[in-house]
């Protein structure tokens, strides 16, 4: 069957923190969740753009409940001044979209915190930020974190000697190794979850091939994508589904269910073997929490 934001239920009186939400794959995720009725904040670093997206929203949805909230993952100070913000102005949360990211940028590039670009902005900024907020959550079993893989990660690895990408710089492997970090993050949480015995649940997503403002920097990529690119709203779908479908189930991955997963009707998929190493993942996680500081679960 098919899959669709009509199979799910109402949405009212929940509220969602998605990263990323002014363009791609997160404005949808947004405009999708508001039009069910969620409360959506949206967790970005550009106001103006952010602030278009919400009235592009509100311009086909007039009642959305749509707020900006300023969220750069380049820098763990703003990210955890953004959680305390979100922490004092709403309600515990239901949903939490680790969205936003950086592919391939031209040059090696770190963030003010000395991370390698894409590695602390795709996965230890979203790893922080969990962290913050997760106190803040609805232990309830609809509650839901859902991290943002790629189909990318199937050429990366962890390579816990040159996790920086300084020794060695390849863009396109440092982009692989920061998604095959987010999707075991997105197990090890799921795993630490259970063992709290929270109700929370962590999965994960991928767009398929999607055609996004990510591909800016490759001129390659946008040849390629009226061949192979599915819209960016149908890249949201996975998301989706991994978010709200009452079947699924903490530790699981979706993604487009069409040739190769690049694009098609949102379906449990598997990620890379290494993805489901749980003693790579915990010297991982271990790792993240001395790199930026940030100690949970």
């Amino acid at each position: 069957m098919t899959w669709s934001m009509n199979n799910t239920q109402k949405l009212a009186n929940k509220t969602a923190v998605v990263t990323g939400a002014n363009s791609g794959i997160g404005y949808y995720t947004s405009l999708h969740l508001a039009a069910k009725g969620t409360h959506v904040i949206m967790a970005c670093r550009d106001e103006q753009k952010a602030t278009q997206a919400i009235e592009k929203i509100k311009s086909t949805t007039p009642n959305a409940k749509l707020d900006f909230i300023k969220l750069d993952l380049n820098s763990l100070n703003s990210v955890k001044n953004c959680a305390e913000q979100i922490k004092d102005k709403y309600p515990p949360i239901n949903f939490l979209v680790n969205n936003a990211g950086v592919m391939t940028p031209p040059k090696f590039t770190k963030t003010v915190d000395n991370f390698e670009l894409q590695f602390g902005v795709n996965y230890l900024g979203h790893f922080a930020f969990t962290g913050h907020l997760l106190e803040h959550m609805q232990n309830l079993k609809d509650s839901r974190v859902v991290t943002l893989g790629s189909l990318a990660h199937h050429q990366g690895s962890i390579d816990f000697a040159n996790l920086n990408s300084e020794k060695k710089y390849s863009g396109a492997m440092a982009y692989a190794q920061s998604k095959m970090a987010c999707i075991m993050f997105a197990y090890e949480l799921q795993r630490r979850l259970k063992a709290s015995n929270k109700l929370i649940e962590s999965l994960s997503a991928h767009p398929g091939w999607a055609a996004t403002e990510l591909q800016r920097d490759s001129l390659l990529l946008r040849m390629l994508n009226p061949v192979f690119s599915q819209s960016s709203e149908a890249g949201a779908m996975p998301t989706l589904r991994a978010l709200t479908d009452e079947s699924a189930t903490g530790g699981e991955y979706y993604g487009p269910g069409g040739f190769l997963g690049f694009k098609g009707s949102p379906k449990k998929v598997k990620s890379k073997a290494t993805s489901y190493n749980e003693n790579m993942a915990i010297q991982l996680w271990e790792q993240s929490q001395k790199l930026t500081g940030v100690n949970y679960l």
